[in-house]
């Protein structure tokens, strides 16, 4: 769930949406009207101190646990002192100054990227159901093209026994047929999700044969090798960040279902605890880590919601996904 807070007529379906949200990630009544305060105070700051914002819902499941996360996007003036802004009472636009401490004290995780400057991003995770435990931080933001009520866009992890694997698809177009080929292609990852990287996309390009099409790309930890497997075809861009520097992954041209003349595997080594993000031509591609003090080293869900915050360009469904391996 992606949605738009830009006045405060806006608050009340956010906090309706967040909801719908909730339930299905297996929440209590008791801790689903917590949320819904959580919700108000992050829309309600935005339209203070940001001028509005997007709020993102989802259901998440990682090495922090399960559960419901919220992320709170705005390009604000951004804080200067994030600390000093969790506090009660410190407020700078002469509010109670209770907002943040609030959504701290009921979210069972928050974290928080700002610079001044450059906006706000605040997430905010609620525990549901324990799940099978990952060793994988994971962070993933989908929003649909304008006015549609669907997202084309979609994505699958696995913590399989050839390492942490994650896929991304941008079905082709939007709508929902596009959504139909995304998520056929998630059932074939799913399926799938232990073979090698280039016979999950080959599985996924030949699931695709009799619709809509898509571009794919999947991207694993190989922790054994010391390497990076990634596999891409068509216009979906991936980057792996290592001991503070950012490299781009390599896709080949083509449309899974349609047209793939190479599907073809890519290795890339790290020394350290690597970072990968994909993300679709929803973005632009033109944006540097440098631009961000700090965020690389941030929960992957703040590196996905800032990305999509400064780069979508309005046009397209737009994804991001990032992954790390939880140390």
């Amino acid at each position: 769930m992606f949605t738009a807070v830009s006045d405060a007529s806006q608050v009340a379906e956010a906090r309706r949406l967040v909801r719908d949200v909730a339930r299905r990630a297996g929440l209590a009544q008791a801790r689903i009207d917590q949320v819904a305060i959580v919700v108000t105070e992050l829309a309600t700051n935005m339209l203070k101190h940001g001028g509005g914002g997007h709020i993102h819902a989802s259901q998440c499941d990682d090495a922090d646990g399960a559960g419901l996360e919220l992320l709170a996007l705005d390009r604000g003036n951004g804080m200067t002192d994030t600390s000093r802004c969790m506090q009660d009472g410190y407020s700078t636009a002469g509010s109670p100054g209770t907002g943040l401490g609030a959504v701290a004290r009921l979210a069972d995780t928050t974290r928080i990227y700002s610079r001044p400057g450059q906006g706000c991003a605040v997430m905010a995770r609620f525990a549901g159901p324990p799940t099978r435990a990952t060793r994988a931080l994971l962070g993933a933001v989908l929003a649909p093209y304008p006015g549609e009520p669907v997202c084309g866009d979609n994505w699958a992890w696995s913590d399989a026994a050839r390492g942490r694997t994650i896929m991304l698809v941008d079905g082709s177009g939007h709508g929902v047929e596009a959504a139909r080929a995304a998520d056929a292609a998630v059932q074939t990852f799913l399926r799938h999700a232990d073979a090698a990287c280039e016979e999950i996309v080959d599985r996924v390009h030949r699931a695709l044969a009799s619709g809509r099409g898509a571009a794919v790309a999947v991207a694993r930890i190989d922790t054994a090798a010391h390497v990076v497997r990634f596999v891409g075809l068509g216009n979906i861009s991936a980057m792996l960040v290592d001991t503070g520097k950012a490299r781009h992954m390599v896709s080949h041209n083509g449309t899974a279902g349609h047209i793939a003349p190479r599907i073809r595997e890519f290795t890339y080594d790290f020394t350290t605890n690597p970072l990968l993000i994909l993300h679709s031509d929803g973005l632009t591609s033109r944006w540097d880590f440098a631009a961000y003090p700090g965020l690389a080293a941030q929960h992957p869900s703040l590196v996905a919601g800032v990305l999509l915050r400064d780069h979508r360009r309005g046009r397209d469904d737009a994804s991001v996904v990032a992954m790390r391996a939880a140390t």
